[in-house]
């Protein structure tokens, strides 16, 4: 069973750090593009950050000098680094997998999905 679990999420003040990870298990994902989204109350899902097999890496505007994203094809994992937090960073953080490799920024290009991790930024 192809599975991916978000960790890493919380409370955190504006200005403030968090470091998301992503595990995945079931298959290797190491030839597979991988993402981050996320959705905040009453908003649609929106993406986020995606890193190809090789670590070629793309942000959505909002985001871009404040989040970096990372992977680890040894452990089957992503990685989010988020600094600089604002509140309007307030969401849940979703990864996906990517298993065509097309490097999308659309989530219909995702197969697989995370559950999802809360974070909030206080102001």
């Amino acid at each position: 069973q192809v599975q991916l679990v978000e960790s890493g999420g919380g409370l955190v003040q504006a200005g403030g750090s968090l470091r998301l990870s992503c595990a995945a298990s079931g298959r290797t994902f190491s030839s597979d593009a991988m993402g981050w989204f996320r959705q905040a109350p009453g908003k649609e899902r929106e993406f986020v950050a995606t890193i190809t097999w090789s670590g070629g890496r793309y942000y959505a505007e909002s985001v871009r000098g404040r989040f970096t994203i990372s992977r680890d094809n040894a452990k089957n994992a992503v990685y989010l680094q988020m600094n600089s937090l604002k509140p309007e960073d307030t969401a849940v953080y979703y990864c996906a997998a990517d298993t065509r490799a097309t490097w999308g920024t659309n989530e219909d290009q995702y197969d697989y999905w995370g559950q999802g991790t809360q974070v909030t930024v206080s102001s």
